[in-house]
């Protein structure tokens, strides 16, 4: 029983881990894009080998910035446009070409529902 629970122990441990080096991976890779885009690819790399092989999620507002398709850092102004079309972010990769679309709520002046639950109209 007390190696199943310092197992456990070692696990939450290497979880937590794992999820602050993808986050400073994420980091450095923000810095390095403008000079090194290869560089900032390789930090891209790492942090999602380092969350398969702990089962990590990456956040999903780190997700946004990696290119589905070539793997690639995406920097929006940099190597990555960012559109509006409709109810949809379009975000296109410059290498490959790829497009990522998130759907987005457009809120309106007179259709804002936090303005509704704070009382004011």
């Amino acid at each position: 029983m007390k190696r199943r629970k310092q197992a456990a122990a070692r696990k939450a441990f290497n979880v937590e881990m794992a999820g602050q080096r993808i986050d400073r991976l994420f980091a450095l890779a923000e810095k390095a894009c403008r000079d090194r885009p290869d560089l900032a690819d390789r930090y891209v790399d790492i942090a999602r080998r380092i969350s398969m092989r702990h089962r990590v999620s990456i956040p999903g507002e780190l997700k946004r910035h990696v290119c589905k398709q070539c793997g690639g850092y995406l920097a929006p102004g940099v190597n990555a446009r960012v559109r509006i079309d409709g109810r949809n972010v379009l975000i296109t990769c410059q290498r490959c070409g790829g497009i990522k679309r998130y759907p987005y709520k457009n809120i309106t002046p007179g259709n804002n529902s936090a303005e509704r639950h704070c009382g004011e109209q």
